[in-house]
């Protein structure tokens, strides 16, 4: 196999040539927003606030911005914090090759170096694509094997996205990038037990991989040595996660030359990715037909065999919801939009509830053969007079193929936040971003 801890490492290391064209840098500034949307939002959440009280109650106030609080943290704190607010909501960005979620592991810790050395925008910029770059790809690299081996690849492919971006904050060589990688891979780690439990941990994930990874970077730079070759050696990180079952064509295809921050996807509903494309298909429906819902005997769906894990009927919790696609599906039918309060379960229905029963998922081949480029859906809903009603979608909404374009973007970030920080302010947050002269500083404050 190829040096590829190596080849990744020099990448990283000469990327401070890296020349940022127009649409490089407008989509940094579209992530920017979205990542701000999501913790600003889930900041307010019960999960984020009982993380924020731990680790207040833990090491006290710091000089760190934890977004959504009027109290500072030390830098790996305010990093957990920010990486776990952002994605209690289900909300952040994604990409679909690799099903990882990057900014809400790259994001925290870039943006709380960035707090600290006040680089420029263009500086910082180059970070989060170069963060992304290599999360990206690892994940594609590693995706599906280590999904079907119950590995969470937000975190465990995210904190070298996390590595990489400060490593390019901090000018790192490539001797110092390498040895960051190599403690990083023994910082990886989350697993997908959580789901259909309850369970609340998965939204700490993001969070515990970007504050290692800032203790990572500060490890090699202050001299402490990692594995050379951890991602392809005997018993490395592609052995320990994917059984060594990856692509290295996927890892290395066009790097340097396309950046996978331009294949990114943005959520318009707040639940699991793998829910959308069926839900979308709902939707669909939807528009053709004037539906009587206490008509529907049965809705059959067919998609890959990573979304029929979804396939929990019984929800226990906000997040058990959010990972189900029969309850989801019951949501798109009864809601005209899917908004976070219909995944909690006061919101809960006698409805719904027997909506979701109805709900049969199974295996489609066709789904399969495409997954993970694409993520199709296939509808067929029967009524009580026999009538079917049959959908299908190739790729959900908010993929680069079928895009949330600065419009729908900005009404998402208004939308979930005015309410919270108020609309003025709100506004002021987009103009911030989107304006030519970017003020950082603004943003630590948020």
């Amino acid at each position: 196999m190829r040096k590829v801890t190596e080849e990744l490492a020099e990448y990283v290391a000469d990327s401070i040539n890296l020349v940022l064209h127009e649409e490089l840098v407008h989509q940094v500034k579209r992530v920017i927003l979205d990542y701000f949307c999501c913790a600003i939002t889930g900041s307010k959440t019960a999960v984020s606030n009982q993380v924020f009280q731990t680790l207040l109650n833990l090491d006290g106030e710091g000089d760190y911005n934890a977004i959504g609080y009027e109290k500072g943290l030390s830098k790996t704190n305010a990093v957990f914090i920010n990486g776990t607010s952002t994605h209690c909501l289900d909300l952040d960005d994604g990409h679909t090759n690799g099903s990882i979620h990057p900014g809400v592991v790259v994001l925290p810790p870039v943006l709380a170096e960035a707090q600290k050395i006040k680089p420029s925008f263009e500086e910082l910029a180059r970070a989060i694509i170069i963060g992304y770059d290599i999360c990206l790809r690892i994940s594609s690299a590693i995706h599906p094997s280590s999904r079907k081996r119950g590995f969470h690849n937000t975190p465990i492919a995210g904190i070298f996205g996390a590595v990489a971006g400060l490593c390019v904050l901090n000018k790192c060589g490539k001797e110092e990038v390498r040895n960051a990688f190599g403690i990083a891979g023994s910082f990886a780690g989350g697993i997908f037990a959580f789901l259909g439990t309850g369970s609340e941990v998965k939204r700490i994930h993001p969070g515990q991989a970007a504050r290692d990874a800032i203790l990572a970077v500060e490890l090699s730079m202050n001299g402490l040595t990692g594995p050379k070759s951890v991602l392809e050696s005997e018993n490395g990180f592609f052995q320990a996660f994917a059984g060594g079952d990856i692509s290295v064509e996927r890892l290395f295809l066009d790097l340097g030359t396309s950046h996978e921050i331009m294949n990114i996807y943005f959520k318009p509903h707040p639940c699991c990715r793998h829910l959308h494309s069926s839900i979308d298909a709902i939707y669909k429906i939807k528009e053709k037909t004037n539906l009587n819902l206490t008509e529907i005997t049965s809705i059959r769906v067919g998609v890959n065999s990573i979304a029929y894990k979804h396939r929990h009927h019984e929800c226990q919790s906000f997040l058990d919801a959010q990972m189900s696609l029969p309850y989801s599906l019951a949501l798109a039918l009864v809601h005209p939009s899917l908004e976070i309060e219909h995944f909690t379960p006061e919101n809960s229905t006698d409805l719904i509830r027997n909506l979701a029963k109805r709900v049969d998922i199974y295996i489609d081949e066709r789904a399969e053969q495409v997954y993970p480029y694409e993520r199709p859906a296939f509808i067929e809903i029967t009524l009580k007079d026999g009538t079917k009603m049959v959908e299908s979608v190739s790729n959900p909404l908010g993929e680069p193929s079928v895009p949330l374009d600065d419009k729908k973007l900005k009404e998402k970030f208004l939308g979930n936040c005015k309410g919270i920080m108020g609309e003025d302010k709100a506004q002021q947050t987009i103009d911030n971003i989107f304006n030519k002269d970017i003020n950082l500083d603004f943003l630590y404050r948020l």
